[in-house]
């Protein structure tokens, strides 16, 4: 058998039938995979809606729109309504400011503005200490709190908020990422 000889035409040959074939491969996984990943992210975000307003009767996704930040951008809010009265509200939020960057929460609003509950839906903090912000402990003490009259600051930074220990800055984070999602649903003129 008679050796190939290396030249450019052969190896340029080689090359783009490997990379064809790893492009067909990786399309058709994107593909096959889309769908079952939308899904499931649907269902992570209905799930935390639903731990954090009260029980509803509508279908939230479908009644879902967006109100800009003061910073530029939109937040997604999510109306909870029994019997076409609305119980709550569900504002997807974010911050960037937490010790390993993005922060996002999804936070539960009575009409009048104070706090139901919140739902930590990504966070990529320091395990053991940031990370702690989903535990109850810290997250619970933000319930029935309204943000007009509730220092949404660490106690470190004249705040009403315990902080995590030795985790200030998620701590700062979470409450920056509430605040957000507050000050655009009143901006919004929801009540």
């Amino acid at each position: 058998m008679a050796k190939t000889e290396s030249t450019f035409k052969n190896m340029f040959l080689v090359l783009s039938g490997i990379s064809l074939v790893a492009a067909t491969t990786l399309g058709f996984v994107y593909e096959k995979t889309k769908v079952p990943i939308e899904q499931t992210n649907l269902n992570k975000k209905l799930d935390a809606i639903k731990q954090v307003v009260p029980s509803f009767t509508n279908n939230p996704t479908d009644d879902m729109f967006l109100l800009p930040t003061d910073e530029g951008d939109s937040l997604e809010i999510y109306p909870a309504k029994n019997n076409d009265e609305i119980v709550g509200y569900a504002v997807k939020t974010y911050t960037n400011k937490g010790f390993s960057g993005y922060v996002g929460l999804i936070v539960g609003f009575k009409p009048e503005g104070s706090i139901i509950n919140i739902a930590v839906l990504q966070q990529k903090e320091t395990p053991g200490l940031g990370t702690k912000m989903a535990e109850p402990q810290f997250k619970d003490q933000f319930n029935g709190k309204n943000p007009s009259s509730f220092a949404m600051t660490v106690k470190k930074d004249g705040g009403q908020v315990d902080a995590i220990t030795a985790a200030t800055i998620s701590s700062r984070a979470f409450c920056d990422a509430i605040q957000r999602a507050y000050n655009t649903l009143q901006k919004g003129g929801l009540k």
